[in-house]
């Protein structure tokens, strides 16, 4: 596919190291040679270092035969007129990332569709959904809901009082049992696509996937009865991203959001009008403050500063003071395998978050989400099955997947099952796929439709 991207920062810069793996063609253009500065040889993209929404530019980018187009500059305004020119110059799709959420209602989004942007893209508010989601399972690392819960994705770090320690998955988690485990991070930085003789150890990363019901069953055999619900929370740092879960709380949850800038707590004062939520003016990581404010009776502490150190080891402290449940904002993926050695809980990262959202849009199988485990650095894919495409010709066990390819479930007329090898997919199903991101290809053939020769 031929990929133009606008915009060299975090997330333009990501999405396109995720594309070079592909074999996609893309171009990279920046109008700031620093930001471009390696990128062309350290990957296979052409980088231009011209004004992305200079008609000349475009052009001779190739916009004209382009699949997709992607505007991610740090100026909402541009990314915009960059997708419209775009668009008029030839290319397929379209997407522009925003930061300003009325752009995002169901009645606003057909006037940027008339005008050549197909899709928006706001980091700010999917990173606070995923921090929400986080938060309902003190317990849990990550959490991922398909189908509005049909099927439940959990990610667990596994302890020494884990009841189904150091046994193969074939004998804990069968066709009976109401859960399989789809992936492992394992200690040291190895990830997993488990079979059946992989056996679990005290320290890995564990995602199953399950059902609503089974969330309690779960809860007990990984020996994590101890912990209690989220109903106190504490917000270091009051930007867009905390704005935006304070929002999208729910009403049984109450935050205080700590924001060291006295004009941004009157900011903070006037865009949430919540009962729930408190601004307090003060700097996180003064210990009294905390004490003071309860941090003994807090469940969860959520730091989203925007400097990752700052974000690490605040959650390290409030660790430290009984907090069960940490959530660090870690923008600097350089940092991120620290974070998790450290152990400090969930890590968000505003631009895996979009990037994997705007990939899921290049992909030629019917997708209906995608996901990047980022601690595990795998994948999670919803593909739709076509009709007569490969998935259906036969059970899961005949499929003949790739190593490093699995199928953990799957939604059909609403209701979720779990797939073991004697499922039969059929077309119309949605099927959750796991796999190392350089397979996704690989299992993408699977659920396109045959062309079948007259």
């Amino acid at each position: 596919m031929k990929i133009v991207i606008a915009g060299a920062g975090a997330v333009g810069t990501h999405l396109s190291k995720l594309l070079s793996t592909e074999n996609h063609d893309c171009v990279l253009i920046d109008d700031d040679d620093e930001r471009l500065d390696g990128v062309d040889s350290n990957y296979d993209i052409m980088a231009v270092c011209a004004s992305p929404t200079s008609i000349k530019t475009l052009k001779d980018a190739g916009v004209a035969n382009a699949d997709l187009f992607v505007g991610v500059t740090r100026r909402e305004s541009r990314n915009i007129t960059a997708c419209m020119l775009a668009h008029s110059l030839g290319a397929k799709k379209t997407v522009a990332r925003i930061d300003n959420y009325e752009y995002l209602l169901p009645q606003n989004l057909e006037y940027f569709t008339k005008v050549g942007v197909d899709s928006l893209v706001y980091p700010e508010v999917l990173a606070a959904s995923d921090i929400i989601s986080g938060l309902k399972l003190s317990w849990v690392r990550q959490r991922l809901d398909v189908h509005n819960g049909a099927l439940v994705l959990l990610g667990v770090k596994l302890r020494d009082n884990c009841r189904i320690l150091h046994q193969p998955l074939r004998d804990i988690c069968g066709p009976d049992d109401p859960y399989h485990i789809v992936a492992l991070k394992r200690r040291g930085g190895e990830t997993i696509i488990p079979g059946g003789l992989d056996v679990l150890q005290s320290g890995d990363l564990a995602y199953f996937m399950t059902t609503q019901e089974y969330i309690p069953h779960i809860k007990r055999i990984v020996g994590k009865e101890e912990y209690e619900d989220v109903h106190n929370i504490i917000i270091m740092g009051g930007g867009k991203t905390a704005v935006r879960a304070a929002l999208t709380l729910p009403d049984n949850m109450h935050a205080k959001i700590i924001e060291s800038s006295l004009e941004r707590c009157e900011q903070l004062n006037d865009l949430i009008d919540r009962s729930n939520v408190m601004i307090i003016h003060g700097d996180g990581r003064d210990l009294g403050l905390l004490h003071e404010e309860g941090i003994k009776n807090t469940q969860a502490f959520v730091s989203l500063t925007g400097n990752a150190e700052t974000n690490i080891l605040a959650c390290l402290t409030a660790k430290k003071l009984g907090v069960r449940k940490t959530i660090a904002m870690v923008e600097n993926l350089d940092y991120v395998s620290m974070a998790e050695g450290l152990d400090i809980g969930t890590i968000i990262n505003k631009k895996t978050v979009a990037a994997s959202h705007i990939f899921q849009m290049m992909m030629h199988a019917d997708v209906r989400s995608l996901r990047t485990l980022m601690v595990a650095d795998s994948e999670v894919a919803e593909f739709v099955a076509s009709d007569n495409s490969k998935v259906t010709k036969d059970m899961v066990r005949s499929l003949g997947l790739p190593s490093g390819v699995a199928i953990g479930g799957l939604v059909r007329a609403g209701k979720g099952i779990l797939v073991n090898g004697n499922t039969q997919i059929q077309a119309g199903d949605c099927v959750l796929v796991f796999c190392h991101r350089h397979n996704l290809d690989k299992a993408e053939r699977f659920f396109k439709k045959s062309i079948i020769p007259w």
